[in-house]
């Protein structure tokens, strides 16, 4: 049976009217196009095409962001990953795969997931090493009355069982779905804002936690949507209620064996895990317009909030930006955290970038300096410099100007890829900068 005829059989088996080829782009956006099963043959290897200035578009608008280096000449093309296929429990007779971008038969350099890949490789080459990885994304369940105002789907506080009782129904109906599509769902409970939850998934290799972040954000929209709901990954939505993170764990392997910790000193880490984290601190100003990249973020990002607003590392700590979670049995610890991600970034380039800067630290043997067991923000301004401890950017366009000057990420990023990328965060920070809350709640709700 050729491989037509094999797809062709599962597309059947699947009663699929339309396959949805996926891509994430650089206003980190979910974007799909769709072709009918019975032009399976004139699609399977090629997929179907795109504008190249789609690479360009900003959050807020259908347009090309200035001084993107794209325009209206050009086509690349959505080729679909056909390892990813699976049916929509959500979306009967859809089924959906990932795409990677094309030029011609090249990968072209401006596609997120193809910069994943590339990073992967290279720290594999370089390093000998692979990650394994899993996004830890919260969100909030919200009814839209009919004059369009949000309210939360309940009540409840932090881990509240009649959270859970309230939202059973739809939260089953997700996890269900999620399970169906191959992603494993490890842990759940209602997060400390009104309506907003937390479903972990259990870490895989990187390229499948990236891909399977974008699963997980079209499933809770789909199925939320299904129970007369609406979901969304903003940021911050409410200005006196939590924040979503989108926090990122992630363990270094070697020969099948995870190199976190230290062999030959239970509960501590070793020196390559230490490096790895010393790049990440050294670069996450940078990093910050790839892991935070809309405006929304930096509403989060406070101190006190325990989402990761200093520069620093902790074990157990929430309130650092890195945290190395610790094991209640050995071997401890086994991967770190990092908590200066949200949902509203592309999973592909947010953790190709912290790859990168992991693999600098590797490489520069960047120390991390000593781990903080205190909540920065209670430390003097004194204090924290003397630690070498400091805040990170308030806001887009500081985390922008780190990107512009950041040579080790552009480097990674590629020219092409660096240059559109900047060019729509600076188009976002220009039109959204100076909105209050609720304009920029009202413009993003839907959009992560």
């Amino acid at each position: 049976m050729t491989d037509s005829d094999s797809l062709a059989t599962r597309l059947t088996q699947y009663n699929t009217r339309f396959v949805r080829l996926l891509w994430c782009d650089n206003g980190n956006v979910i974007r799909g196009k769709a072709f009918h099963r019975q032009f399976l043959d004139e699609h399977r290897d090629w997929g179907i095409g795109i504008s190249m200035a789609q690479q360009a578009v900003p959050v807020m608008l259908d347009g090309v962001a200035a001084d993107s280096g794209l325009g209206p000449v050009g086509e690349a093309w959505l080729v679909p990953d056909w390892e990813t296929l699976t049916p929509l429990p959500y979306a009967p007779g859809h089924a959906r795969v990932m795409a990677d971008m094309q030029l011609g038969e090249q990968p072209w350099s401006l596609c997120p997931r193809g910069f994943l890949k590339r990073m992967l490789a290279r720290l594999e080459q370089e390093a000998g090493l692979r990650v394994m990885a899993a996004f830890e994304p919260e969100f909030y369940l919200l009814r839209l009355d009919e004059s369009g105002s949000i309210h939360p789907a309940d009540r409840t506080p932090f881990a509240a069982t009649l959270g859970m009782d309230l939202n059973q129904a739809v939260i089953d109906d997700i996890t269900d779905a999620l399970i169906a599509q191959g992603i494993w769902v490890e842990r759940y409970y209602p997060e400390s804002g009104p309506g907003q939850h937390e479903i972990a998934v259990r870490y895989g290799d990187a390229l499948r936690a990236a891909d399977s972040q974008i699963a997980l954000r079209e499933t809770v929209r789909g199925v939320a949507l299904r129970h007369g709901l609406r979901a969304s990954f903003l940021p911050k939505i409410f200005a006196d209620q939590a924040g979503s993170g989108c926090h990122l764990h992630l363990s270094l392997w070697r020969e099948g064996v995870n190199v976190l910790p230290d062999p030959g000193r239970a509960g501590t880490l070793s020196a390559i895990a230490l490096h790895f984290i010393g790049g990440i601190l050294h670069h996450l100003p940078a990093l910050m317009a790839l892991t935070t990249p809309s405006t929304n973020s930096y509403r989060r990002l406070q101190p006190q909030s325990w989402s990761g607003a200093f520069r620093a590392w902790g074990m157990d700590n929430r309130e650092a930006a890195v945290r190395v979670p610790s094991n209640p049995h050995p071997p401890s610890p086994t991967h770190l955290e990092l908590k200066t991600v949200d949902a509203s970034a592309n999973p592909y380039l947010a953790l190709g970038a912290v790859i990168a800067a992991g693999l600098d630290g590797l490489q520069q043997r960047r120390e991390p300096g000593d781990p903080i067991a205190v909540d920065p923000a209670t430390l003097t301004e004194a204090e924290r410099q003397a630690r070498q401890i400091d805040r990170l950017p308030a806001n887009l366009g500081a985390a922008i100007a780190h990107l512009s000057q950041s040579a080790v990420l552009l480097n990674a990023l590629g020219a092409d890829l660096a240059q559109a990328f900047l060019a729509v965060r600076r188009a976002e920070w220009s039109a959204l900068g100076n909105l209050e809350l609720e304009e920029e709640v009202r413009l993003l709700l839907e959009r992560y």
